[in-house]
């Protein structure tokens, strides 16, 4: 994954008025622990309008789905209800070739109540003057916990310690 690449995603959808929250490795990273991931991980708010802009923005930095879904589609909410029951999809995977080194996935379904995470969300520079808004440590664990991959555990342990200090007033 590329800095450059994930700073033109977060510009691209901030200029378009996108409300999302950075959540996987690299809200792991941000929140501290710093790893190795291959991918951006997004959770836009799912509403028609803000799906629309989201798919706007990602197409003008040519990311495009990889499965042959538009923005139409996936602002839809019982058409990603189908796909999530039938087809156990989580994310939508978004491709670009100007960006190859960077794959945006953008979940298919809010994991938790948006409007009252995007307000505990952890908000951090990215360069000093570009503010990216990072899924909390409480919402990052349960996240992963439902996960429950090997690298989730991992992240899993690093997160409640980092929380347990904070709690404790060291950061």
């Amino acid at each position: 994954m590329k800095l450059t690449s994930f700073e033109a995603i977060v510009r691209a959808l901030q200029e378009a008025g996108v409300r999302y929250l950075v959540a996987g490795g690299l809200a792991v990273n941000a929140h501290g622990y710093l790893r190795f991931t291959k991918d951006a991980h997004f959770v836009v708010q799912l509403v028609p309008d803000n799906i629309r802009r989201a798919f706007d923005a990602l197409a003008r930095l040519g990311y495009r789905p990889i499965v042959p879904v538009d923005a139409g589609q996936f602002a839809d909410g019982e058409i990603r209800a189908r796909w999530i029951r039938e087809k156990g999809m989580q994310v939508l995977q978004f491709w670009s070739d100007q960006h190859r080194e960077t794959p945006v996935d953008v979940f298919v379904a809010e994991p938790f109540d948006f409007d009252a995470e995007f307000a505990a969300a952890l908000v951090k520079p990215l360069f000093g003057t570009l503010p990216v808004r990072f899924v909390s440590i409480p919402t990052l664990i349960r996240m992963k916990e439902a996960a429950g991959r090997p690298q989730d555990t991992i992240d899993i342990g690093y997160l409640r310690m980092r929380q347990a200090q904070d709690e404790r007033g060291g950061r």
